[in-house]
């Protein structure tokens, strides 16, 4: 665990700042290369990062001024200071964004969606990286030999004790999402239908969307799962963690959308290439 990786004369590089950037720079490296396999508009991925990560950073900075609204109400600048974020909320506000984009741009936000989404998972596992460099998002106490002590420089992790590092979990989680979403885009997605396989009519396929809409389900559930061995001190809903709370809103959100998806959607696009026909 080490917080600060190396310092330059006065600046000082964050292990959390530079697993995050590490991410966000991989991630659009990945979707531009995807991109231009399955013949996508790659110029348009820069923009969709730019994009996604001004509204992420907005959004996740938002829900996290809701969890702890009581506190920023007493001290609101300590908050909106802090490095307190809520990664639904910038999932959210990025996918919002993002459909204005595509609207403007007469773009198919679903191919967009479907094609941008394991590349989230995978800057999402490098935060994670990050949180376990910088000692948030720590687990509980343990006496497994898998546990892991932090040092007295985390500001956040207690020190000397072992604890469950959920972190390099919930990292290991967000790949295989990553791994996941990349293999159902390739092997099923709507665009690889069109694009690489020319429409086959005996090959089976997703809609646009669904591969995005998979990612909710799959993240919600997997995070849903490692709250229940989070130590660190989080807002609450009832019995659940507020992170519980919102897995379970994008899981049958997710659900729910995809349904949509093939019941409404689908049909609609579906008469639209008979008709080109």
């Amino acid at each position: 665990m080490k917080t600060d990786i190396f310092t330059i004369g006065g600046v000082t590089i964050h292990g959390y700042g530079l697993m995050i950037a590490i991410g966000f720079i991989l991630a659009i490296f990945v979707a531009e290369f995807r991109a231009k396999k399955y013949k996508l508009r790659d110029e348009s991925v820069i923009d969709i990062a730019l994009i996604a990560g001004i509204g992420g950073f907005l959004g996740a900075k938002l829900l996290y001024v809701i969890v702890e609204f009581k506190t920023f109400l007493e001290a609101p600048l300590e908050v909106l200071g802090s490095s307190g974020f809520v990664v639904y909320g910038g999932i959210i506000f990025g996918v919002l964004f993002n459909i204005i984009y595509c609207k403007i741009k007469k773009l198919n936000f679903g191919e967009y969606f479907d094609l941008v989404m394991p590349e989230i998972a995978l800057a999402q596992g490098f935060g994670r990286l990050g949180c376990f460099l910088a000692g948030c998002c720590y687990g509980e106490v343990t006496t497994s030999r898998f546990g892991v002590v932090f040092p007295e420089s985390s500001g956040f992790a207690p020190a000397g004790v072992r604890l469950v590092p959920t972190q390099l979990m919930s990292a290991c989680g967000d790949f295989l999402n990553m791994a996941l979403l990349m293999f159902i885009a390739y092997k099923f997605g709507y665009t690889a239908w069109k694009n690489l396989k020319n429409k086959d009519s005996n090959k089976k396929h997703f809609l646009a969307g669904d591969v995005g809409l998979i990612y909710f389900i799959t993240y919600g559930v997997g995070r849903f799962i490692i709250e229940f061995f989070r130590g660190d001190v989080r807002g609450s809903i009832g019995v659940l963690s507020t992170s519980q709370f919102i897995s379970v809103i994008a899981v049958v959100l997710g659900v729910v959308l995809l349904v949509i998806n093939h019941k409404f959607v689908g049909e609609f696009y579906e008469k639209k290439e008979k008709e080109a026909l």
